[in-house]
């Protein structure tokens, strides 16, 4: 298993490491210091453009040579990191048209990392050039393993640039997908407000206006600058496995935003790796939420150094950020716990970011392995990561080949949340993320494992499936969710659906688009109400409650046609009209959620879901406590994670071994705060019959 820590040598040399004699005698001081605490993996290079070619065509790459031959001394193996995030001043000196354009029409300026236009030719083309004057030179080193393509892709807005060259790639794109300008007229419906055009350059992007964009236009936009994300990293891929087809590539992908489809680009990576600010003040299952995220984007076709399927972790937070209003520092256990988090998850790989704390540049203070001063300064984290260290190389031999697998599906699209993140959406309250969140919470407290995907991946090995809030949906997509349920699925489709097709157009086949008959049912109207107001669901039978519960944000006003009435709304003048159905369709069922609810009617309905695929939990253990399974034939490893500041007892009805001592626990075991337990069944205990089921 590969444990590290990101590294940024550049900034250790004289005066700031090492000796006017020995300038870069820094760094074999941190390599044998890394040894110590287990590192065996570095990431280095991604922000180093403007010190590998300090001019136009000139390549200085010895520098990085000599970090990689003395970390190779130390057995420490190499992640490259492309320079493309942070393009050197000359470049931008000598073409200005690179610099981003935003969408007042104002240009961005240089000095910073990510100033640049994706979509400028110039830009692109130097790009080029550097990731192929880096492989030749460093791209043999036998210490290298992986490359990083680029850093932090999607951040700082800088996707979406408004250049002369982002305006002529966008004329192109939409010509390569309407093919002539009276289908985009059609597609699109230009037709509103009168703004059709004869010519594709008559198209605008959509920057700043006196009013909105047609909500077509803008989605295509979204798509198209994902597109564009999604070139620039193939474009580098391509170059890496020409050159270095030995050196599997990836990126570093921070949780889900809506600003490029990560499926998409998953597509055009050999294995997935994330951020994850998984040590600093956050609730347990958002994290857990934005891991299994990232972890789903890339099912199949992985191709990792280490050869096993899961996911790495290119920059674990080591402590305390820089970029909060409160930069807290992380308490003692807490980095430990949320990194068996992120491996209990499928995480084969940690990488703490940063190894140092810069004494200079905008993250001085931003929280490391080491303080400023290793001399005088604590030495805390360097003691938690190295316990951690330790124990990984215990627990390394197990967990090869074991995977997380998950019976529950969330669906998640990219086109979804472009299409609520316009302006005129029926509530401008709703929140895709929360009304996940809310659907995630439950399962994660019931310790139920969870993947995401598309609406257009193969569900068929999914018990539920759930498919929140799909505004925008295809007629393919629908073709697919209804043959899921029809071969023995279960799906749970809520408020907010198929209110238009993939063009952005309403249907006038009625709500939800193409799931009318899947649900027995058709929407007539919908009240969207304020987050200071509710509705209250009265019950049927067949559902049953431990709360009253309220219905925010959305209330559907449904017309059964087949369908099976679990629940009613209360009051307005929809009282008595269906706010939750089930239908029975082929061998499946299809639950549909008219409404929002607070988070005991999630707990709720996973209970009684549970109950009717006959969905068992992993362990039988109290609540806050966060369990987690990875798996291979033969062998069950589970993850136990307590995320209080005081202990958590759990009984253990059969012996179980303790990978971490190497003890069997049986009976009472008393889980300290911020504890992590890694355990599976004693040998002894596989032939007999607990007091209680797992």
């Amino acid at each position: 298993m590969y444990f590290g820590v990101d590294y940024y040598p550049e900034q250790w040399v004289f005066p700031f490491g090492g000796t006017a004699e020995k300038p870069e005698a820094q760094w074999r001081r941190d390599a044998a210091l890394m040894a110590t605490a287990g590192f065996n993996v570095i990431r280095i290079g991604e922000f180093s453009w403007g010190l590998c070619e300090t001019e136009d065509g000139k390549f200085n790459f010895d520098w990085l040579q000599r970090v990689m031959d003395v970390m190779g001394e130390k057995g420490i193996h190499i992640i490259l990191g492309t320079p493309t995030a942070a393009p050197p001043i000359w470049l931008t000196q000598k073409h200005p048209e690179i610099l981003p354009v935003d969408e007042h029409g104002c240009t961005k300026h240089a000095g910073t990392r990510r100033a640049a236009c994706l979509n400028s030719e110039a830009y692109w083309n130097h790009s080029k050039r550097i990731v192929e004057e880096m492989a030749k030179a460093l791209g043999k080193h036998p210490r290298l393993i992986a490359w990083q393509i680029d850093n932090s892709l999607g951040g700082n807005f800088t996707e979406s640039a408004f250049n002369e060259d982002a305006r002529r790639d966008w004329h192109l794109w939409l010509e390569a997908k309407y093919q002539t300008i009276k289908l985009l007229n059609n597609r699109l419906g230009l037709r509103h407000w009168g703004q059709v055009v004869s010519d594709w350059k008559q198209v605008p992007m959509p920057m700043a206006a006196p009013t909105l964009h047609n909500p077509a236009l803008v989605l295509n936009w979204n798509r198209f600058c994902s597109d564009t994300i999604v070139q620039f990293v193939k474009m580098q891929a391509d170059v890496l496995r020409e050159i270095t087809p030995d050196r599997p590539v990836t990126t570093n992908l921070r949780a889900l935003r809506h600003r490029f489809d990560h499926f998409d680009l998953a597509e055009q990576l050999d294995f997935v790796s994330i951020e994850s600010t998984a040590a600093i003040k956050a609730k347990p299952s958002d994290i857990a939420c934005e891991i299994d995220m990232l972890r789903s984007v890339k099912k199949t076709g992985i191709r990792a150094p280490d050869g096993d399927s899961g996911f790495w972790v290119m920059e674990q937070k080591a402590g305390n950020v820089s970029w909060q209003d409160v930069n807290s520092l992380v308490r003692p256990g807490v980095l430990r716990m949320f990194t068996y988090q992120l491996i209990s998850r499928g995480a084969n790989a940690i990488l703490f970011f940063r190894w140092r704390q810069p004494r200079f540049g905008s993250e001085k203070f931003h929280g490391a392995v080491l303080p400023h001063n290793l001399e005088t300064g604590s030495r805390r984290v360097f003691n938690e990561v190295s316990q951690i260290g330790e124990e990984l190389k215990l627990l390394a031999p197990a967990l090869k080949d074991t995977k997380v697998t998950a019976d529950v599906c969330i669906l998640y699209s990219h086109d979804n949340e472009w299409v609520l993140a316009q302006p005129n959406q029926p509530n401008k309250h709703f929140c895709l993320r929360e009304h996940i969140q809310l659907i995630y919470n439950a399962l994660h407290d019931r310790n139920i494992l969870v993947d995401f995907a598309r609406p257009t991946d193969d569900l068929s090995r999914y018990k539920i499936v759930f498919a929140p809030s799909l505004p925008l949906l295809s007629g393919g997509e629908a073709d697919l969710l209804k043959l899921y349920v029809q071969n023995g699925g279960t799906l749970v489709g809520t408020f907010n659906t198929g209110l238009v097709n993939e063009h952005n157009i309403a249907p006038v086949s009625g709500f939800p688009h193409d799931l009318t008959e899947l649900f027995g049912l058709e929407v007539q109207e919908f009240d969207t109400l304020l987050p200071s107001e509710d509705n209250h669901l009265t019950f049927k039978g067949a559902f049953q409650t431990s709360h009253m519960h309220p219905a925010k944000i959305w209330c559907d006003l449904i017309e059964p046609k087949g369908c099976q009435i679990l629940a009613v709304f209360g009051r307005e003048f929809y009282a008595g009209k269906p706010a939750i159905t089930m239908n029975t369709f082929g061998l499946g069922k299809a639950i549909y959620l008219g409404t929002q609810s607070h988070q005991h009617f999630y707990h709720d309905l996973v209970a009684w879901l549970r109950q009717m695929t006959a969905m068992h939990p992993l362990l039988k253990v109290p609540e806050n406590v966060e369990v987690s399974l990875r798996e291979k034939e033969g062998s069950r490893i589970f993850f136990l994670l307590n995320h209080q500041a005081s202990p958590i007892r759990i009984q253990f009805y059969k012996p179980m071994h303790d990978f971490l001592t190497g003890q069997n626990i049986v009976g009472n075991y008393d889980l300290p705060p911020h504890g992590v337990l890694v355990i599976d069944e004693h040998p002894e205990a596989k032939t007999q019959v607990g007091a209680e089921p797992y």
